[in-house]
Protein backbone atom coordinates (compact mmCIF):
# COMPACT_ATOMS: atom_id res chain seq x y z
CA UNK A 1 0.00 0.00 0.00
CA UNK A 2 1.39 3.35 -1.06
CA UNK A 3 2.02 5.96 1.59
CA UNK A 4 -0.90 8.48 0.69
CA UNK A 5 -3.41 5.61 0.36
CA UNK A 6 -2.16 4.09 4.04
CA UNK A 7 -2.09 7.90 5.39
CA UNK A 8 -6.31 8.10 4.06
CA UNK A 9 -6.73 4.82 5.87
CA UNK A 10 -4.85 6.01 9.20
CA UNK A 11 -7.15 8.72 8.74
CA UNK A 12 -10.39 6.75 8.14
CA UNK A 13 -10.00 4.89 11.25
CA UNK A 14 -9.70 8.09 13.38
CA UNK A 15 -12.79 9.37 12.16
CA UNK A 16 -14.04 6.32 12.87
CA UNK A 17 -13.44 5.93 16.09
CA UNK A 18 -14.33 9.67 16.69
CA UNK A 19 -17.80 8.92 15.48
CA UNK A 20 -17.98 5.58 17.92
CA UNK A 21 -16.98 7.75 20.65
CA UNK A 22 -19.80 10.73 19.26
CA UNK A 23 -21.97 8.04 19.16
CA UNK A 24 -21.57 7.22 22.86
CA UNK A 25 -21.40 10.99 24.17
CA UNK A 26 -24.78 11.91 22.35
CA UNK A 27 -26.55 8.84 24.29
CA UNK A 28 -25.17 11.07 27.33
CA UNK A 29 -26.56 14.00 26.09
CA UNK A 30 -29.94 12.00 25.17
CA UNK A 31 -30.31 11.16 28.92
CA UNK A 32 -29.85 15.15 30.20
CA UNK A 33 -31.25 16.98 27.45
CA UNK A 34 -34.12 19.51 28.36
CA UNK A 35 -37.26 18.53 25.96
CA UNK A 36 -36.95 21.27 23.36
CA UNK A 37 -33.61 20.20 22.28
CA UNK A 38 -34.71 16.53 22.24
CA UNK A 39 -35.22 16.65 18.58
CA UNK A 40 -31.58 18.34 17.92
CA UNK A 41 -29.53 15.43 19.97
CA UNK A 42 -31.55 12.82 18.20
CA UNK A 43 -31.03 13.78 14.53
CA UNK A 44 -27.57 14.12 15.56
CA UNK A 45 -27.14 10.63 17.63
CA UNK A 46 -28.68 9.63 13.84
CA UNK A 47 -25.88 11.36 11.81
CA UNK A 48 -23.21 10.40 13.64
CA UNK A 49 -24.72 6.55 13.47
CA UNK A 50 -25.16 6.65 9.55
CA UNK A 51 -21.48 8.27 9.62
CA UNK A 52 -19.85 5.23 11.36
CA UNK A 53 -21.20 2.87 9.25
CA UNK A 54 -20.31 4.80 6.21
CA UNK A 55 -16.73 4.89 7.63
CA UNK A 56 -16.81 1.20 8.79
CA UNK A 57 -17.59 0.12 4.88
CA UNK A 58 -14.92 3.03 3.42
CA UNK A 59 -12.46 1.50 5.88
CA UNK A 60 -13.45 -2.30 4.48
CA UNK A 61 -13.68 -1.02 0.93
CA UNK A 62 -9.50 -0.19 1.20
CA UNK A 63 -8.79 -3.62 3.12
CA UNK A 64 -8.69 -2.23 6.05
CA UNK A 65 -10.07 -3.87 9.51
CA UNK A 66 -12.38 -1.10 11.40
CA UNK A 67 -11.60 -0.05 14.68
CA UNK A 68 -14.46 -1.41 17.07
CA UNK A 69 -15.84 1.00 19.64
CA UNK A 70 -14.91 1.20 23.39
CA UNK A 71 -16.77 -0.36 25.92
CA UNK A 72 -17.08 3.27 27.67
CA UNK A 73 -15.51 6.37 27.13
CA UNK A 74 -14.92 9.09 29.39
CA UNK A 75 -16.38 12.25 29.37
CA UNK A 76 -14.54 15.66 29.50
CA UNK A 77 -16.89 17.10 31.93
CA UNK A 78 -19.81 16.07 34.38
CA UNK A 79 -22.99 15.60 32.77
CA UNK A 80 -25.69 16.24 35.65
CA UNK A 81 -28.45 18.52 33.61
CA UNK A 82 -29.20 19.83 30.32
CA UNK A 83 -26.63 23.04 30.20
CA UNK A 84 -24.02 20.57 30.52
CA UNK A 85 -25.04 17.82 27.79
CA UNK A 86 -25.34 21.09 25.43
CA UNK A 87 -22.01 21.88 26.31
CA UNK A 88 -20.99 18.42 25.57
CA UNK A 89 -22.38 18.10 22.47
CA UNK A 90 -20.74 21.23 21.37
CA UNK A 91 -17.51 19.56 22.13
CA UNK A 92 -18.77 16.12 20.58
CA UNK A 93 -19.26 18.02 17.25
CA UNK A 94 -15.73 20.19 17.67
CA UNK A 95 -13.62 16.84 17.92
CA UNK A 96 -15.61 15.01 15.41
CA UNK A 97 -14.66 18.32 13.18
CA UNK A 98 -11.19 18.55 13.80
CA UNK A 99 -11.03 14.86 12.69
CA UNK A 100 -12.61 15.24 9.64
CA UNK A 101 -10.39 17.95 8.89
CA UNK A 102 -7.61 15.71 8.76
CA UNK A 103 -9.10 13.39 6.79
CA UNK A 104 -9.96 16.38 4.18
CA UNK A 105 -6.16 16.83 4.33
CA UNK A 106 -5.78 13.26 3.96
CA UNK A 107 -8.19 12.11 1.36
CA UNK A 108 -8.19 12.88 -2.28
CA UNK A 109 -11.02 12.62 -4.89
CA UNK A 110 -14.44 11.60 -3.49
CA UNK A 111 -13.79 10.98 -0.05
CA UNK A 112 -11.96 14.03 0.14
CA UNK A 113 -15.31 15.55 -0.38
CA UNK A 114 -17.19 13.37 1.49
CA UNK A 115 -14.85 14.11 4.31
CA UNK A 116 -15.41 17.88 3.73
CA UNK A 117 -19.11 17.27 4.00
CA UNK A 118 -18.52 15.76 7.25
CA UNK A 119 -16.62 18.83 8.58
CA UNK A 120 -19.06 21.40 7.39
CA UNK A 121 -22.00 19.22 8.65
CA UNK A 122 -20.22 18.87 12.70
CA UNK A 123 -19.03 22.51 12.26
CA UNK A 124 -22.49 23.73 11.82
CA UNK A 125 -23.82 21.37 14.87
CA UNK A 126 -21.32 22.77 17.15
CA UNK A 127 -22.69 26.44 16.30
CA UNK A 128 -25.88 25.50 16.93
CA UNK A 129 -25.26 23.88 20.21
CA UNK A 130 -22.59 26.55 21.25
CA UNK A 131 -25.04 29.29 20.26
CA UNK A 132 -21.49 30.94 18.04
CA UNK A 133 -19.12 29.79 15.81
CA UNK A 134 -15.33 30.01 15.19
CA UNK A 135 -13.25 30.87 12.34
CA UNK A 136 -11.50 27.97 11.53
CA UNK A 137 -14.20 24.78 12.46
CA UNK A 138 -11.97 21.61 13.04
CA UNK A 139 -8.08 23.91 13.36
CA UNK A 140 -6.85 22.48 17.05
CA UNK A 141 -4.30 25.86 16.45
CA UNK A 142 -8.21 28.13 16.78
CA UNK A 143 -8.27 26.80 20.45
CA UNK A 144 -4.15 26.17 21.02
CA UNK A 145 -4.93 23.07 22.03
CA UNK A 146 -3.53 19.88 20.88
CA UNK A 147 -5.10 18.16 17.49
CA UNK A 148 -8.60 16.38 17.69
CA UNK A 149 -6.90 13.81 15.92
CA UNK A 150 -4.26 13.41 18.60
CA UNK A 151 -6.93 13.67 21.59
CA UNK A 152 -8.91 11.30 19.95
CA UNK A 153 -6.50 8.58 19.20
CA UNK A 154 -4.72 8.85 22.47
CA UNK A 155 -7.72 8.20 24.45
CA UNK A 156 -11.56 7.04 24.44
CA UNK A 157 -13.20 9.88 25.41
CA UNK A 158 -15.89 11.93 23.40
Amino acid sequence: MSEAKQAELTALQKALAAEHAAVYGYGVVGGKIAEEHRDAARAAYDAHRARRDALERQVRDRGGRPVAAAAGYALPFPVAESGTAVQLAAELEDRVAGVYSDLVRAAEGGLRGTAAEALREAAVRAVRWRGGSVAFPGLAERAGAASATSAASESPSP
